[in-house]
């Protein structure tokens, strides 16, 4: 998909310019109270062992059971990748040795899976969007988690994880720099929370990302490629392009070739350092699952779960710009997680007024997201509410109070006022800004009598105002409307 060599994009080696070719396979987990075969909770926390069923300790004699909750899921989550529903899909066995997995086989899906090709819109900068073609997403079980720090001479092995549900999501080799990649799967995070579909918590393990990283000459063929494992946060998948691009340009410099390999990236080291070979790709010996039959549904049932899907990220961002006006930048930082553009929308649509909806995106991207990282939780959750917010944008546009009040106000509901609603707190503690002519013109007269120096400067230099409307302002406790002032001072100095 991406045709043209973007220069930015190249690294440069010592022999001239490279570029790097990643794909990416997200293991998402399906959000579902059960797993993906059996009736076992999915609660993350529990107890060891505590979430399994006789199905996922492959007891003799246990049959696996589809979940339509997460055959469910899988629809929607293609549907929100814009890709192809297969209406006949067949689950596999992937036979190889986990300790951690009791049947000695993962159920997957091969050669059909669920899902077809899609492809995701991602907007890396304000000026650079790319697409990314999916090549398919299929249902498969979780494999189960080994312990070796608990004892010294001993292993664990905790099977709560064992048999829930992942969607493995494949994209298309289509980006060629680490903040393509990084952009992408945030992206991908994105339209799954707001399908519902998985939770995109990376740190507890609900999305994990193995990174397909190679380099070429530009416009040669792709070179071989080395997958880098379990990349658990979108800050490492970035680190570990880098680092892994660089040692095979290092490598191909020095007149070597590339293995094709596992790998495993150490972020405290910041290196990749090899897993397990992949010179002879591993024959996992798949077949059809015995005790499965095929999934099979039909279009009514793909169409009714489309219709009932919420409205996603590109469709909100592309209505936020035309139905509030917003830039391009602001529309896709709002509708960047769901519960944002919800906070955003509620703060315009407050009370059934009509209000300025670029001064609200400005105050929620401004100052609430700066207290909101000043304490560290997404700004939908600081104690500062859509009403408070409208209220303040509110009392601006009817001239109660000036921009600068208005932050004071901000301040105030920040620190102390909690709960007070803008125009009581403006009422109480007497914050409204002077729109008294009169009053003005009494301060800017004052200011004038007792500077003829400085007036006859800004006669000369009319950018000197800038001084006068200050000295104004500090007179009036900052409430004198600052246009009437600017008026004001024009007028009597002749500027």
């Amino acid at each position: 998909m991406n045709t043209h060599v973007k220069p930015s994009n190249l690294i440069k080696g010592a022999t001239g310019d490279w570029e790097v070719i990643v794909g990416i396979e997200t293991h998402a987990q399906v959000t579902s109270r059960s797993k993906l075969f059996s009736g076992a909770s999915t609660t993350f926390g529990n107890d060891p062992n505590s979430n399994v069923s006789l199905v996922d300790a492959a007891m003799p004699g246990m049959l696996p059971v589809i979940n339509e909750e997460c055959v469910a899921q899988a629809v929607r989550s293609g549907l929100g990748l814009k890709a192809h529903i297969n209406l006949r899909s067949t689950f596999d066995r992937k036979n190889y040795f986990y300790p951690d997995l009791p049947q000695g086989y993962q159920i997957s899906q091969y050669k059909t899976p669920i899902v077809g090709e899609g492809i995701v819109t991602v907007d890396v900068s304000p000026t650079e969007q790319i697409e990314v073609g999916i090549e398919r997403l299929h249902l498969e079980q979780d494999a189960g988690k080994s312990l070796h720090d608990q004892s010294a001479t001993d292993s664990f092995v905790d099977l709560n994880r064992s048999g829930v549900a992942l969607m493995e999501i494949v994209s298309k080799p289509d980006m060629r720099s680490s903040e393509q990649a990084r952009a992408y799967v945030t992206k991908l995070r994105t339209i799954l929370r707001y399908l519902g579909t998985c939770d995109g918590n990376m740190e507890q393990g609900s999305l994990r990302a193995d990174v397909n990283v190679s380099v070429r000459r530009p416009g040669e063929p792709f070179g071989t490629r080395c997958e880098i494992k379990n990349v658990n946060s979108i800050r490492f998948i970035g680190q570990a392009i880098e680092v892994e691009a660089r040692r095979q340009i290092g490598i191909l410099e020095d007149g070597g070739k590339i293995d094709q390999e596992t790998r495993l990236f150490d972020p405290g080291k910041g290196e990749t350092r090899s897993m397990r070979s992949k010179e002879e790709a591993h024959d996992y010996r798949y077949f059809p699952d015995p005790d499965l039959l095929p999934l099979e549904f039909d279009q009514a049932y793909v169409d009714a779960l489309a219709a009932d899907l919420p409205e996603l990220p590109d469709a909100k961002k592309a209505r936020f710009m035309t139905e509030y006006g917003l830039p391009a930048y602001d529309a896709g930082v709002l509708v960047a997680d769901r519960e944002t553009a919800d906070f955003y929308e509620t703060t315009v649509k407050h009370g059934g007024k009509a209000r300025d909806a670029k001064a609200i995106a400005n105050w929620i991207l401004g100052d609430v997201a700066a207290y909101a990282n000043s304490i560290g939780v997404p700004l939908y959750q600081t104690h500062i509410s859509p009403a408070q917010i409208a209220g303040i944008v509110d009392l601006i546009s009817d001239g109660t109070i000036s921009g600068k009040i208005a932050k004071d106000v901000l301040a105030l509901i920040i620190a102390e006022e909690k709960e007070a609603h803008p125009a009581a707190l403006v009422e109480a503690r007497g914050m409204r800004q002077v729109t008294d002519l009169g009053a003005i013109e009494t301060a800017v007269d004052q200011i004038i009598a007792a500077n003829p120096d400085k007036v006859a400067q800004a006669q000369a230099k009319p950018s000197m105002l800038g001084w006068f409307v200050g000295q104004v302002m500090k007179q009036t406790g900052g409430k004198a409307n600052p246009q009437a002032v600017n008026d004001l001072l024009k007028a009597k100095l002749g500027i």
